[in-house]
């Protein structure tokens, strides 16, 4: 019998990070070097962050909103990721981005109101360069891809985030999307916040793959995981990412290792499919509390800080409501009108249709019983 060689073609590793143990601890070698404003304006995002979630979920609860996809326990994966980008760069966020939209400036009301079911929640002012909130699993890494080969082309210098979960990952266009970034190395990142479910499917129902960073491998670009409850590991990591990606680098691959705490969104009962016993062990990660006791070490944080701190967030958070109730309520033209710069003649179309259909109702006369 004739034995072969074999010989080992390529070998690959999957590195892991993580700066903050879950008792806020740090590795003082892979600190990043952020001043006490920076330190501070991550902490008060993730607060933020989070008071402004707990008010969407209360304002669904009452009736005052549609179906909201929670970002409870996910903060860190968010606001870390948006702190690393310039102005001039881009996120595009699938459905539970809340937290990363408003590190970014997405207005508060804004929010909202689109998850009251109207459309001028995605009116954003000028310079806010944020995608709007994408219902669709997956969609998001194609657009991020387009608009990074766009940046390409006009040299603009712009990186672009895409975030999905780790159920988008199993979508056909999560492939093509990291097949084109590779091929054309175009600035982007690809941020997956593994949360460990999509919607009742667990994570190992997701893929066969260890980690979901390797994925990047067979695409040819670098794949990273990191602790997505730790801040400070995040923010590295992308900045990194994205600072590779400005430099013609090509594209990264950062898996967040996260966990969703809250329901898939509030028409979902996640009792139904995972245990409490699981919650309650990924509670103790919990990303805010950790990146709290880091700053209380260093003396950035106390009770009084934290105080005047959440006071702030629960006035911002409520003049947002305010404003988004007191908002006059849409015309049914606005479904058109956030959608494109230009709207496309189907478009056109289509409003015309529905405005045309507005008229003759209004003309016709009130049936009498």
């Amino acid at each position: 019998m004739i034995v072969l060689p074999i010989n080992t073609a390529k070998k690959f590793e999957i590195k892991f990070v993580q700066v903050l143990d879950e008792s806020g601890k740090a590795d003082e070698k892979l600190l990043p070097k952020l001043t006490t404003d920076e330190l501070k304006e991550l902490y008060e995002d993730m607060l933020l962050a989070r008071v402004f979630d707990e008010k969407c979920v209360a304002l669904q609860r009452q009736g005052r909103m549609g179906t909201y996809a929670s970002g409870l326990g996910q903060e860190a994966a968010q606001v870390g990721s948006a702190h690393t980008l310039e102005r001039k760069d881009w996120i595009v966020p699938s459905f539970r981005e809340s937290a990363a939209l408003l590190a970014r400036g997405s207005p508060l009301a804004g929010i909202m109101r689109y998850w009251a079911g109207d459309e001028r929640g995605h009116n954003l002012p000028q310079g806010v360069n944020n995608f709007p909130i994408a219902i669709p699993v997956g969609s998001q890494p194609l657009h991020a891809v387009g608009i990074a080969w766009a940046s390409l082309l006009k040299k603009d210098g712009a990186v672009v985030l895409s975030f999905s979960g780790d159920g988008g990952t199993s979508e056909g266009d999560f492939s093509e999307a990291l097949n084109f970034a590779g091929v054309f190395k175009t600035p982007c990142v690809f941020i997956v916040q593994n949360n460990q479910w999509a919607i009742s499917v667990p994570r190992t129902k997701q893929t066969a793959a260890e980690t979901i960073a390797q994925k990047a491998i067979a695409y040819g670009f670098e794949g990273i995981q990191v602790d997505g409850n730790d801040v400070l590991a995040v923010y590295k990591v992308v900045r990194d990412a994205v600072a590779k990606a400005r430099s013609g680098k090509g594209p990264t691959l950062v898996e967040c290792v996260t966990y969703r705490i809250a329901d898939h969104t509030t028409a979902d009962d996640a009792a139904r499919y995972r245990t409490q016993k699981e919650v309650d062990a990924w509670k103790k990660k919990d990303p805010v509390l950790r990146f709290q006791k880091y700053l209380q070490s260093v003396n950035i944080w106390d009770a009084s800080y934290e105080t005047k701190v959440l006071s702030k967030c629960k006035n911002q958070v409520e003049e947002a409501v305010k404003d988004m109730e007191s908002t006059p309520a849409p015309s049914v033209e606005d479904m058109f009108t956030y959608v494109y710069a230009e709207m496309t003649a189907e478009l056109e179309e289509q409003k015309d249709y529905i405005v045309e259909m507005k008229r003759q109702r209004q003309l016709e006369p009130e049936s009498e019983e």
